[in-house]
């Protein structure tokens, strides 16, 4: 889904929704605008004097959450991301144009102090406690780098994001205050603690992945979860009634699971207070909905299909991915995703930074469009083909490709299904339900190909590590199961490269080896388009922007 966080700023998530599919947007009314992220956002900005005291908003989810523990492997996903943001500390918000700062509500101040070697300084709000009456202290924070650290891989972390290079986390001046010390630097040290999470979640391996397992029992935003309904698909949050900072304006947020078919109705029907809005039949059908409007703000939220490379499974060979990933008209798929919403719909080119973003360029030549090469690349591998398919050794070249259970999914994959047939290659497509997709199909390698969505970061280069790092004893969000030596290193002289400048045009070398691995094949960035209520305000398509809670409301 679609829904922003805190923590999608910060730290890479799933998302397990695609753009449409769509033909031709001719005579819908609908603009179409840009894909590229820029420094503004659409959330219908009101003071919180013109909002009424009260309501409730009501959100759409594509599934329930497998764990209500966003650092777990099983809870890096939107779905979770949604829940968090509302409910959970962060040390940096974000601005529309991605700019940081510290969020005052859980830290007065957090401080480099050092860089030989690198030192921050987490300085605690006083009145900061958790839902149960604990105050927040040094120790949480310790516990977490300690999960995170990727020393112990008992906990099942969906990414180490930085706390692998901390080397011990101290006790400052009192409880309220924690010093981090630092083996190696780190470039992206303001991603540490988004979010944070109690040492009780943390603090051992079966906790980590138990604890919040099912429901989020100690939490700390101005909201808390107060009824997990599975029968009903919903999750409620409301008011957190030891909240210290400003008082939200809502009385509670309630999440429904909703396939993603129901999400245009339940929008007409006034069941929704808003939802993404996929391509342009949906967004032309919401404009036309009584007292809904349509905003949008491009965000860094990209598609793409990934292989899965794993030792020993079909697509080891990475001169047959990049052979299968020739053969993919990328910018045809683009094209038909985003016709009518997006002025000139562009491929994403890069694995790492998004169109808009500052280090974004193009490197996808690897796996530049050429069917013919593509074809000559099989022959010179030994797929040969036998009728309509390739064979070698016996095995015939086809392909399952994995997806969300989403018509505009689906639609994706029959284009590629065309494409690939061309050169003798079969795809077989298989749709999941939200629930289960990544526990019980990508997680496990039960896939050759999977189509869905990352929700990028204002600190890109955190991807480095969580996505494209190879540790095959610690996989943390390589679902491809692809990587070298070289490229874990280059990650590591990345992220340990302090001038940011320098940074980016390492992170780009490192993108470069990604295509030439035939890691996945990047598609497009979302558009950011959403049906919203017309009275919603400080609410909306956020960009790069952190929501903030307290201020959401309806307009008197």
């Amino acid at each position: 889904m679609r829904i922003h966080s805190a923590c999608a700023r910060l730290a890479l998530s799933l998302v397990v929704v695609g753009l449409a599919v769509t033909g031709c947007g001719g005579g819908s009314g609908v603009a179409p605008g840009t894909s590229t992220v820029g420094s503004t956002n659409d959330i219908n900005p009101r003071d919180p004097s013109e909002l009424r005291d009260g309501g409730n908003l009501r959100l759409a989810l594509t599934n329930f959450p497998e764990t209500f523990n966003y650092l777990h492997v099983d809870g890096g996903t939107k779905t979770v991301a949604a829940i968090v943001e509302a409910t959970m500390p962060t040390s940096f918000v974000s601005d529309a144009a991605g700019e940081l700062s510290i969020d005052h509500d859980f830290f007065t101040d957090v401080k480099l102090t050092g860089t030989s070697p690198q030192q921050v300084v987490y300085t605690i709000n006083p009145k900061a406690v958790w839902s149960d009456g604990s105050p927040i202290t040094w120790e949480d924070l310790r516990s977490q780098a300690n999960a995170l650290s990727g020393r112990d891989t008992a906990f099942l972390v969906s990414g180490t994001g930085g706390f692998e290079r901390v080397g011990k986390v101290e006790r400052g001046a009192d409880d309220r205050q924690a010093v981090v010390t630092f083996d190696q630097p780190y470039s992206e040290w303001q991603g540490l603690f988004n979010p944070l999470y109690p040492k009780s979640v943390t603090a051992t391996p079966d906790a980590f992945t138990n604890a919040a397992k099912n429901a989020l029992p100690v939490s700390a935003g101005p909201f808390v979860v107060t009824t997990i309904d599975r029968s009903q698909n919903r999750i409620v949050l409301g008011r957190n009634p030891r909240w210290w900072g400003d008082t939200p304006k809502l009385d509670s947020v309630t999440f429904s699971v909703l396939d993603h078919s129901a999400w245009l109705p339940a929008i007409q029907n006034n069941e929704l207070d808003i939802a993404y809005m996929s391509g342009i039949e949906n967004v032309s059908g919401a404009r036309n909905a009584e007292n809904v409007v349509i905003r949008r703000t491009p965000e860094p939220t990209w598609s793409h299909i990934t292989f899965n490379g794993a030792p020993g499974s079909l697509l080891a060979d990475p001169q047959l991915r990049i052979a299968i990933s020739k053969a993919i008209d990328r910018q045809g798929l683009v094209t038909a995703a985003q016709n009518g919403v997006v002025d000139d719909p562009k491929p994403l080119n890069n694995h790492i930074f998004v169109a808009g973003q500052k280090g974004y360029q193009d490197n996808s030549a690897p796996i530049a469009y050429d069917p013919d090469e593509a074809a000559r690349m099989l022959d010179a591998l030994g797929w040969k083909l036998n009728g309509d398919v390739r064979e070698k050794d016996g095995r015939k070249l086809e392909l399952r490709d994995v997806m969300y259970q989403q018509d505009q999914w689906v639609q994706t994959a029959q284009i590629v299904q065309q494409n690939l047939a061309r050169i003798g290659v079969k795809l077989i497509i298989q749709t999941v339900p939200g629930t289960g997709l990544f526990t019980n199909v990508i997680d496990p390698g039960n896939f050759d190909l999977a189509q869905f969505s990352w929700g990028a970061s204002v600190l890109p280069l955190g991807a480095l590590r969580q996505i494209y790092y190879y540790d095959p004893a610690n996989l943390q969000g390589n679902k491809a199961r692809i990587g070298t030596p070289e490229l874990n290193a280059l990650i590591d002289r990345t992220l340990s490269e302090l001038d940011p400048q320098k940074a980016i045009e390492m992170a780009n070398e490192c993108d470069r080896m990604i295509f030439e691995e035939g890691y996945s094949i990047p598609l497009h960035q979302a558009a950011g388009t959403y049906a919203a209520r017309a009275d919603l305000a400080n609410y909306g398509a956020f960009g790069l922007a952190t929501p903030d809670y307290t201020k959401v409301g309806f307009l008197k």
